[in-house]
């Protein structure tokens, strides 16, 4: 009796799946945390130091040089060896400096609020409606870059049409048409980090342009317009050509000009000027220092999403 036998046939080998042949991967050399955190904790530190020695120094130095005598500046003291605090004295008792201080600060904030008004409607229409494009940018910038020159004619020739002609009116009115387009620049590059599905909104819900403009922007605004009003400050309060020419008498004469006719003098007061220098420097600090907050909230609005 033959008996069959049932084969089956032996598995098959596994067929092993071969690697993916690419290009050799390269590998950055793992750093450690604390030398990445220790670079940034040195560098950190003399920044700030060569910050703070690059802005008072100056100041330091311009202080020393109002306690001089005409001979210790001449021979380059740093120090003066006899204070002579009657330089103060001599700046400030029977002269126009205070009143070319005030002058100074009511033309730069009276302009700084002229070109913020102005501005804002226009850096919003650039920033959301996209008004003019670049070009239009450009265009209102472009007279800003002249050289101040070339405006003083027409200009004194449209105060005298006015009858503004050697007035502080006068004056505030030219920083702030001159200090327009660079106030329009730095406010629409503010407004465009602000959402603009927020302007979105408040149209859906019936507000139409001035009302998103003076309710929505103007409050969310309010750091940028500090920061870019205080810029647009500085740069009124430090002005010296329009104003040489725009203004002839005391009483409207600014700082820069009463410091410009100290040293036009035949024998030159150099601690005399310092020391007016000094009491012109101190508004600046105090607008500064009250508005520090402000400032910085301003300057990094938008910076961090």
């Amino acid at each position: 009796m033959t008996s069959t036998l049932s084969t089956r046939p032996a598995p098959a080998p596994p067929v092993l799946a071969r690697p993916a042949v690419g290009p050799p991967v390269r590998t950055r050399p793992v750093l450690r945390t604390g030398a990445r955190r220790r670079r940034p904790r040195l560098l950190a530190p003399v920044v700030v130091v060569l910050g703070v020695v690059l802005a008072v120094v100056p100041l330091l130095y311009l202080f020393s040089v109002s306690l001089m005598g005409r001979n210790e500046l001449v021979a380059g003291v740093l120090v003066p060896s006899d204070l002579r605090w009657s330089n103060w004295g001599d700046a400030v008792v029977g002269t126009t400096l205070t009143q070319a201080v005030l002058n100074s600060v009511l033309a730069a904030v009276g302009g700084a609020l002229l070109s913020l008004a102005l501005a804002l409607p226009g850096a919003w229409a650039l920033s959301r409606r996209g008004t003019g494009g670049r070009t239009l940018l450009a265009t209102v910038m472009s007279p800003w870059l002249l050289p101040p020159i070339v405006a003083v004619v027409p200009l004194l020739t449209l105060l005298r049409i006015l009858g503004l002609t050697n007035s502080l009116l006068g004056l505030t009115l030219v920083y702030g048409l001159v200090n327009l387009p660079v106030a329009v620049w730095l406010l629409q590059a503010f407004l465009h980090r602000i959402p603009g599905e927020i302007d979105e909104a408040a149209q859906l819900d019936g507000a139409g342009p001035l009302r998103v403009l003076t309710s929505i922007v103007l409050p969310l605004a309010g750091p940028s317009l500090v920061a870019v009003g205080l810029i647009v400050t500085l740069l009124g309060y430090s002005e010296f050509l329009l104003a040489s020419f725009l203004t002839q008498d005391a009483a409207s004469q600014t700082l820069p000009v009463h410091l410009s006719l100290l040293l036009g003098e035949r024998v030159a007061e150099y601690g005399k000027i310092a020391a007016a220098a000094m009491v012109g420097i101190l508004p600046v600090l105090v607008i500064a220092l009250t508005l520090q907050r402000r400032l910085v909230e301003g300057l990094t609005a938008g910076a961090v999403k």
